[in-house]
């Protein structure tokens, strides 16, 4: 018997199908941002990536610590619960093992990308599957995806896309007035306003994972005029005026936080009007220059001279308000999409553009994550331009020719921009060669060199970062613990009173001065200093076992109980403060309580040699 083969659409018309529909189109996607990303996969945690994950393990570790992260607005970092909650289960599910954290912000990033894909055919805008590729393999995204930390930007775009689509459901704002169709909403009551509360729900948990979302329902506003060519002030205002609540709520919080809490206030922000338009104006051509053209992107970029006498300076704010009146005034002979991406990329990246104080301005008053979310207008733009261009060619093949080169390229200028991500030491040295004269990065390097016990090499850093910023108060700071390691603890009292100077408020100094002054023997004024530590920030944990620690040497065994007790307050596991407690405890003939204190460390830490020792000393057999 003879078999014939099977025509070629038997083969290859399910391909096809899935290619046309977009399945194939994702999958490749996701594949491509996987390898794109890979080496950032392996990557350790970096600057700042502490603050989520290991400084917090207090709060990770039980479900009191999930509930502080809800309702205690300064129990992290940032309120951002909906992330740190994400890094909860993270803790919970495999502890701060970095390749599971790495893998999640890729997917995050990935399915963003597919949204905003999705998001852009629903607004029938040319290109967007081109567009969706952009995002998702661009180099500009590298720090919030390579970045652990910035796992809130990742996940509130997802989420911020989503609310925009379920809108888009509820209100069909991607349909203009001219259709026939879009006179016509079949649509259940029940199923629009479902749409609507999901719309709502998911913007909610945007602002929890990051306040950048805020401008969703300006931009809900902005599509309904770019689509229909006005706002239906009865119509398309009134549902968005809860979510204009919500968003002017929880950003002024974020705001009030970001100066009182995070630290954003001070001589670094004091900074004038004239001076912020400057910020703003160079920012805006900055961040457009970095999304066309990605070359020599950078962790930390110098910090801009501004002089608000400088007209070269002027012309960056005026060319960016020129270009804006351009596109307004042209919309009737180009159409309003132009002057919309315009004004969605502006207005979304405004409270990072220099008018409102946000802690990293104190480094550098631009970062690659922060236009994040922004990138999207232009990025949309930017493809759609180049479809209309190659549809007036009349040559399909051109289009998929140009991303055959493009997309490639930038996925390996991707991957590339992804080791840096490898190790804190990596992130810096990369930071020194693309920035030689950042202080913080010298600085933080000499940190991450001298947690590995290169102190000689450590003090090199801290002494150049010094060198380029005289006042770099951390510096000062840093370089005295790593000369009272080296045992200069005199050289080292020096260099915490330096940082004192520039800021008396400095906690840190205050303590490390605190320690050397104990090694020192002047146990009053270290005394002084644990004091003063705990004045400014009554938590400080170690300062009230430190303080104990100089008032028993004192002889003053009772005033240290005390700040044992409230040290293990704040921290019943503390074990060197169970410890120190039974010692003091012992001391005073207390046996019975000071072996209860013994046991205790021995539960949290059992092989504290000493706590064994005391307990055999007090006649308690202690198992080998």
């Amino acid at each position: 018997m003879i078999s014939s083969s099977p025509a070629p659409d038997e083969n290859w018309g399910w391909l096809r199908i899935l290619w046309q529909r977009g399945w194939l189109k994702g999958l490749l996607l996701v594949v491509a941002v996987v390898f794109a990303y890979q080496p950032a996969l392996q990557g350790k945690f970096v600057w700042d990536d502490d603050s989520w994950t290991s400084n917090i393990s207090g709060l990770l570790g039980d479900f009191s610590g999930l509930r502080l992260m809800w309702c205690k607005p300064t129990a992290l970092q940032q309120y951002y619960p909906l992330t740190a909650t994400t890094f909860w289960l993270d803790y919970q599910l495999w502890g701060f093992r970095t390749l599971p954290y790495h893998v999640e912000n890729v997917l995050l990033h990935a399915f963003a990308a597919l949204l905003f894909w999705r998001l852009l055919r629903r607004l029938q805008v040319p290109g967007a599957w081109l567009a969706g590729a952009i995002l998702a393999l661009h180099p500009l995204m590298v720090e919030s995806v390579g970045w652990i930390t910035e796992r809130k930007n990742v996940l509130s775009l997802l989420l911020y896309l989503g609310a925009l689509l379920a809108y888009g459901r509820f209100t069909r704002f991607w349909k203009v007035d001219h259709d026939p169709a879009s006179a016509m909403d079949n649509s259940p009551p029940r199923c629009r306003s479902a749409c609507y509360a999901l719309s709502f729900l998911l913007f909610l948990a945007a602002l929890l994972a990051k306040a950048t979302a805020f401008s969703l329902p300006a931009v809900i506003l902005l599509i309904c005029w770019w689509k229909r060519g006005r706002i239906r002030w009865r119509a398309d205002v009134p549902p968005t005026l809860p979510f204009f609540a919500l968003a002017i709520g929880l950003g002024l919080g974020t705001a009030w936080l970001e100066k009182n809490h995070v630290g954003a206030a001070g001589p670094e922000w004091t900074i004038a009007f004239p001076e912020r338009c400057l910020i703003a104006g160079r920012a805006l051509w900055f961040y457009t220059g970095k999304l066309f053209w990605p070359a020599n992107l950078c962790f930390v970029y110098p910090r801009w001279h501004l002089d608000a006498g400088s007209l070269r300076q002027w012309l960056y704010p005026v060319a960016a308000i020129g270009t804006l009146l351009a596109l307004w005034f042209a919309r009737a002979r180009i159409g309003r999409g132009p002057a919309a991406a315009g004004f969605f990329f502006v207005g979304t990246l405004f409270p990072v553009l220099g008018f409102m104080n946000a802690y990293f301005m104190r480094y550098s008053f631009v970062c690659d994550h922060w236009v994040y979310l922004s990138s999207l207008g232009l990025i949309a733009l930017a493809s759609a331009l180049i479809v209309r261009a190659v549809e007036s060619l009349r040559a399909p093949a051109v289009l998929y020719g140009l991303a055959a080169i493009v997309l490639p390229v930038l996925a390996m200028l991707t991957r590339q921009q992804s080791r840096m991500y490898a190790d804190i030491e990596t992130l810096w040295r990369v930071t020194i060669n693309r920035n030689p004269n950042c202080s913080m990065a010298y600085n933080n390097l000499g940190s991450a060199v001298f947690q590995k016990g290169r102190e000689d090499e450590a003090i090199t850093y801290f002494q150049m970062a010094l060198k380029l910023q005289p006042d770099n108060l951390e510096a000062h700071n840093d370089l005295g613990n790593a000369l009272r390691e080296k045992g200069q603890v005199d050289e080292a009292i020096v260099e915490f009173r330096k940082a004192l100077e520039i800021q008396p408020s400095y906690v840190h100094a205050h303590y490390n001065l605190g320690i050397a002054l104990a090694q020192k023997g002047l146990l009053d004024e270290a005394i002084a200093q644990f004091r003063k530590t705990l004045e400014i920030q009554p938590g400080y944990l170690v300062a009230y076992n430190n303080l104990g620690i100089a008032l028993a040497q004192k002889g003053l065994a009772d005033e240290a109980i005390v700040e044992f007790r409230k040290a293990l307050e704040i921290q019943p596991d503390y074990a060197n403060a169970h410890y120190n407690l039974g010692m003091v405890l012992a001391q005073k003939g207390l046996a019975a309580e000071a072996i209860a204190q013994f046991k205790e460390t021995l539960r949290f830490k059992p092989d504290d040699t000493n706590a064994k020792e005391w307990l055999r000393k007090l006649g308690v057999p202690v198992p080998k």
